[in-house]
């Protein structure tokens, strides 16, 4: 695995940490994502259009119908936040790919999803005296001796835990873009800042207008109010479904309201989109994580501005219908 300076990058959030990141208590966001399931894939259909800018929002939408984006990579077609799930949504037509950072012990962004290694990699083979196998307790040396395809499939056999500069550097490749959630960060404080450089070493910042290729969004309040601080022109998203009284406050800071998909009716999408956000336009929802095309269809008829699914050409295929 690749290591940056720790020294360059201490550096950039001291430079940064002049701005200051004040904490805010809001209402509880609620769990994790849901896991991905296998399936079988669909006709490739391209989703390739891109988020709503300014203006008529609602017309933008009913013309091409919401943004469709690869969860944990196209994780229902190849193991969850490898490599190879991203090049699996490049296979199914899907330039918006989602993913999950977490932090080694010694200071390299990896991409796993629990906060534990034991689900998706062989760690409890490799480190059996090791549990809870706890990503924060491995090196980036060790965590690169895992297995995290061979759980999946026989065929992923080998599939690396990829780093967040290998990722970008994949996705850059495919002509990808990057919805990047910031997974438990209260137990990796300054990750903010040093994901922050990460993205800006390999270029991802400098976008011609917030949200054209990279949007950061955590389950943490707190976190994505800090994102915003340290970078105010990324674009950012809170995980989670607010009451519609607490809509403002989430408007300060984040760009994207993102929801479970149960969760959501027409009223509150509505109140979401009647408030803009730190970008100046009106806030977007993303809901998470439908895999059957009905229920996509539906969602997109209540004005949802990005679906996140483990089958992306599914979920395009049936609302572009």
């Amino acid at each position: 695995m690749t290591k940056h300076s720790v020294i360059r990058r201490t550096c950039w959030a001291l430079g940064l940490a002049t701005v200051g990141a004040a904490s805010l208590l809001l209402p509880d966001a609620g769990p994790g994502g849901d896991t991905a399931h296998a399936a079988t894939p669909a006709a490739r259909t391209q989703a390739t259009a891109a988020p709503d800018r300014d203006g008529d929002a609602a017309a933008g939408r009913a013309r091409r119908g919401p943004l469709v984006v690869a969860h944990r990579g196209a994780s229902g077609y190849a193991p969850e936040n490898t490599l190879a799930a991203a090049r699996a949504a490049d296979e199914a037509g899907t330039v918006w790919v989602e993913t999950d950072v977490q932090r080694t012990a010694d200071g390299e962004l990896v991409l796993v999803h629990d906060t534990t290694l034991a689900r998706t990699t062989d760690a409890e083979e490799v480190f059996p005296g090791r549990a809870p196998w706890n990503v924060a307790d491995f090196t980036a040396e060790e965590i690169d001796l895992l297995d995290a395809g061979g759980w999946y499939g026989a065929e992923f056999a080998g599939e690396p835990v990829p780093t967040l500069e290998e990722f970008v550097r994949e996705l850059a490749g495919n002509g990808q873009k990057l919805l990047l959630e910031l997974k438990s960060p209260e137990l990796y404080p300054g990750i903010e800042a040093e994901i922050l450089a990460e993205l800006d070493d390999e270029g991802w910042l400098d976008e011609r207008r917030p949200g054209d290729r990279v949007v950061l969004q955590s389950f943490d309040a707190a976190s994505v109010r800090t994102v915003h601080e340290l970078a105010p022109r990324v674009e950012t998203g809170f995980l989670g479904t607010p009451a519609v009284g607490d809509l403002a406050a989430y408007a300060e800071f984040a760009d994207q309201i993102n929801p479970r998909h149960t969760t959501v009716t027409a009223a509150w999408v509505d109140a979401v989109h009647a408030l803009r956000g730190p970008q100046g336009r009106p806030l977007k929802v993303y809901v998470w994580t439908v895999d059957d095309g009905a229920r996509a269809v539906e969602l997109a008829r209540l004005g949802v501005d990005g679906i996140i699914s483990n089958v992306p050409d599914v979920v395009a295929a049936a609302v572009r219908r």
